[in-house]
């Protein structure tokens, strides 16, 4: 993951690549790796980071979604199950399991959910993680901890998987460059190019260096997220709108908030929503809304009606209820949802399935769909892109693909688990330099070789691409990262030949994104 390389590597290339992916998201990625994999010359762009809006922002969930088979979209539950099964197994060091406890307040809750749940287990089949039980209120309370008792008659257990979504983007990138795909972030697609009625390439803008390039596609695929209406008018600035934004936010907490080791799942809300707590990298993610949005955005805000909703919802089923004073930091997506073709609907209703367009002039566009299925969701769109170009026909190798990082036994107490086996190159640059291994927080893990090896190593570009995606620290402590951020653009300039001016604006830069991971009261200390 060299980005000077890369961009060396588009300046080589005489002839159009087969496929061009706009969008280094979820989407993105998996049509990237599944064209690659498959032998088709691939360049994947991506206009900032990889994974910088809403596939960093998820609930950290790999899951065949309990909802779903509650709204009877059975297909999806299927083929979110397939593929929770193949993650899984495909990237053990990012996927692991988790029990998930759903608190019985009613007498028919624990009969209800046992039998729901059974049936989600068996649609699973061979690739199923875990058998659905009924728990008594003394195994609920354990499971939990920070349970409200009072009127509890007991619980359901099932499980899901939960995952780390940036560094799962990170290694999927990292694989397209060992399968000989090329990869660059910061290159912003300006417009398409055109020969007759078809989309023949892109026009691209080094964000860096503000240089243009002209980029032959035999075909370009669409995966930019809740950003695709905007590259399919770069085609037809008459077309209708193909996604309805969908906002959801999450608070995290300290670790004292969910004490034992399951994860909190409330499947219907007093407004029939649902309502997750998840212990994620020894912190707390509570979640999630689900509200439309007008327009697409790439900071999108947390609005205090949305907070005081999670906050007080999770409060109804914790002993020891969380306030504003005790969110670390609040992260906001927005989900892209496909465009429902009858208004009206609510973005809760609308399916989380991904469709795929194709333009007149050939332009392939992915929307929907969510990072579960994001490697489905690649042979898919793959298929038909291949179709549209006219290139040989090849199949999907992407089931039994392991991930970049790939390593089984990791131990779940080493704060360097998520590295895989890249674990070694940090033990290896530790050995080069000893100073690398020195922390730089006791708040969140950080030691000094992780800046360094994001430079190095996943193409890390801003300080906030180390903070918020390299590491997760903005999203587990905001104030925190605001703390590391002039301590982490000294390394980087270091790493990367930039002065003293570069650094100090890259801490302000990061300073302004930070501030919207911050709540307005949220300056007091946070309860332990």
């Amino acid at each position: 993951m060299d980005r000077a390389e890369m961009i060396k590597r588009i300046g080589e290339n005489d002839s159009p690549w087969d496929v061009v992916v706009i969008g280094g998201g979820a989407s993105g990625l998996g049509a990237a790796l599944d064209a690659t994999a498959r032998g088709y010359r691939t360049l994947l762009l991506e206009q900032h980071d990889f994974a910088k809006g809403t596939s960093s922002r998820s609930t950290k969930l790999v899951h065949g979604g309990v909802r779903y088979l509650a709204q009877g979209n059975i297909s999806l539950v299927l083929e979110a199950l397939r593929e929770r099964g193949r993650l899984r197994k495909n990237a053990p060091h990012l996927v692991r399991d988790q029990p998930f406890v759903i608190p019985c307040y009613a007498w028919w809750c624990v009969p209800f959910y046992t039998i729901g749940l059974t049936l989600y287990d068996l649609m699973a089949g061979k690739l199923g993680i875990g058998r659905s039980v009924p728990l008594s209120r003394r195994t609920t309370t354990g499971s939990l901890g920070n349970i409200r008792k009072e009127g509890l008659f007991g619980g359901v257990r099932y499980f899901d998987c939960q995952f780390d979504d940036a560094r799962m983007a990170v290694n999927l990138v990292q694989s397209i460059a060992e399968l000989g795909g090329v990869a660059i972030n910061y290159m912003k697609v300006k417009g398409l190019l055109k020969t007759g009625q078809s989309v023949s390439g892109v026009v691209v803008v080094d964000q860096e260096t503000a240089s243009t390039h002209e980029i032959s596609g035999r075909v370009v695929i669409n995966a930019t997220g809740v950003f695709v209406d905007e590259v399919i008018r770069m085609e037809d600035p008459e077309a209708r709108q193909h996604v309805k934004p969908s906002q959801g936010i999450h608070l995290v907490m300290d670790r004292s908030f969910l004490t034992g080791q399951a994860a909190l799942m409330i499947p219907k809300t007093p407004d029939g929503r649902v309502l997750f707590a998840v212990p994620w990298h020894d912190h707390v993610v509570v979640g999630t809304t689900d509200v439309e949005k007008q327009e697409a955005q790439l900071e999108p805000v947390a609005a205090p009606e949305e907070v005081d909703y999670i906050l007080e919802t999770a409060g109804r089923y914790m002993h020891h209820p969380p306030e504003r004073k005790d969110v670390l930091s609040v992260y906001t997506g927005l989900r892209p949802l496909a465009a429902p073709a009858v208004e009206g609907k609510k973005t809760k209703e609308i399916s989380r399935g991904h469709k795929i367009l194709v333009s007149g002039g050939g332009l392939v566009t992915l929307t929907g769909g969510k990072w579960t299925t994001y490697r489905k969701m690649g042979e898919d769109v793959v298929d038909r892109a291949a179709s549209v170009a006219g290139l040989p026909l090849k199949k999907s190798t992407t089931k039994n693909l392991k991930v970049h990082g790939y390593l089984k036994g990791g131990h779940p107490n080493d704060p360097l688990h998520w590295y895989g086996s890249d674990r070694l190159k940090l033990d290896q640059l530790i050995r080069e330099d000893p100073s690398f291994s020195e922390a730089m927080s006791t708040r969140v893990h950080l030691q000094k070789v992780q800046v360094v090896w994001g430079v190095r190593g996943e193409m890390a570009r801003s300080v906030e691409d180390i903070l918020a995606r390299r590491t997760r620290i903005l999203q587990l402590d905001a104030r925190e990262a605001i703390r590391l951020a002039p301590l982490v653009a000294s390394i980087m300039a270091r790493e990367l030949g930039h002065d003293p001016t570069w650094e100090d604006q890259q801490v302000e830069e990061f300073k302004q994104v930070a501030r919207l991971h911050l709540l307005p009261d949220s300056s007091s200390t946070p309860t332990k």
